[in-house]
């Protein structure tokens, strides 16, 4: 089932939330910068094509003008950002630590 371009830009800025907290706050980048801005990029060319599907409710002004540059001027203080954040780095360290397990 084909994903809509709102569906797309839901996770991609939540991606982009959640990375750019944990880079920019934390210091704990799961991903690489690559990934990262291959996200980024993707996420601001589907706004450009996709104008009217921007507005879906979830940070549509912190991505308003978005370029794919950065995230640090991104809502990182949100509560809801930084709860996933959190939830998304310990996922991420209970895998690893799994891994070294086995």
């Amino acid at each position: 089932m084909k994903r809509t371009a709102k569906e797309i830009i839901r996770q991609r800025r939540s991606q982009m939330l959640v990375h750019s907290y944990l880079y920019y706050r934390l210091d704990k980048p799961i991903i690489s910068d690559d990934t990262w801005q291959k996200w980024a990029n993707e996420l601001a060319e589907l706004q450009k094509e996709n104008p009217f599907d921007c507005k879906i409710d979830f940070y549509d002004d912190a991505f308003a003008d978005w370029n794919g540059d950065t995230g640090f001027h991104l809502p990182l203080y949100d509560r809801k950002v930084i709860q996933k954040a959190q939830q998304i780095l310990f996922l991420h360290e209970e895998k690893n630590e799994n891994k070294k397990l086995v």
